[in-house]
Parts: C-alpha cells; sequence; structure tokens
C-alpha cells in the first residue's frame, strides 16, 4: 500500500471540500440578500443561485487535479471524474440544507465524501504500472 498518496489525496479532497462547500454557503446567502433586496420579484437571485451551484460544479474536479499535481502524484483521472460527478449529486442532494441561514451539508455525508474520494485517489497507479521512457508496456511481451 502506498500510504503516502492516500493522504495526499485525503488532504486535496477535504481542502477542495472545504473551498467548494464554502463557496456554495457565501453564494447562496448572497442570493438569498439578492432575492430579499429586490423585494417580490420570483425570479430574484435566481442568476447568483444558478452561477454558484456551477461554479461549485465545476470547481471541484479543478480543485481535485490541481491539488494532486501540486502534491506530484498522477493518475487522477479516476479521482477528478468521480470525486467531481459525486459532488454534484451530493451538493445537489443536499442543496436545500446549503441554502438557508446558517446551513451546510451534514457532516456525515461529507466526511464519507472525504472517504469516497481518499480510497479513489489511494487506488492510482502504482509506479511499477508506467511506461518505460521508450514507451514500452510493462510486462514480458514489452521488455
Amino acid at each position: 500500500m502506498r500510504y503516502a498518496r492516500f493522504a495526499k489525496g485525503a488532504v486535496t479532497v477535504a481542502v477542495a471540500t472545504a473551498a467548494c462547500h464554502s463557496l456554495m454557503y457565501a453564494g447562496f446567502a448572497g442570493a438569498r440578500d439578492s432575492a430579499a433586496a429586490s423585494g417580490d420579484d420570483t425570479w430574484a437571485g435566481a442568476f447568483e443561485f444558478l452561477l454558484t451551484t456551477a461554479a461549485s460544479w465545476a470547481l471541484m474536479p479543478l480543485l481535485l487535479w490541481a491539488g494532486m499535481l501540486v502534491t506530484r502524484e498522477s493518475g487522477n483521472t479516476a479521482l477528478v471524474l468521480v470525486g467531481g460527478s459525486v459532488w454534484v449529486l451530493l451538493s445537489g442532494y443536499f442543496t436545500d440544507d446549503i441554502d438557508r441561514a446558517g446551513g451546510h451539508i451534514p457532516l456525515p455525508a461529507l466526511a464519507a465524501y472525504v472517504l469516497l474520494g481518499t480510497a479513489v485517489a489511494g487506488a492510482g497507479p502504482r509506479p511499477d504500472d508506467a511506461q518505460d521512457p521508450e514507451g514500452r508496456s510493462p510486462g514480458p511481451q514489452g521488455r
């Protein structure tokens, strides 16, 4: 087992989760304030709400990729795809929880997301799976 990759994945996923959750919390608060300021308009705050949601959904895979890149880990496609997709589902499901004053995604759901992301990050390619400099694949047929 490569514990360093798991640790790097855990830190990356936790930081990305905190950043995207904070973005949604602050953005939804701004959308509520915009809706309250405009009064009776049915669509007041909708633009801010949609922009915040889209930004969070786009930011999560980017942060996962950048975090693992900064920690010098390669082979992060599964983490980016799975982490981004599950974040869309998780934050979409708990939108009503975040979109109230003082609201947050429940801690057990966030912890489960970080654990899932850590497991996927740790399941990346092993160093012996890499190709050699001439581009031959590993194994007896490539050598």
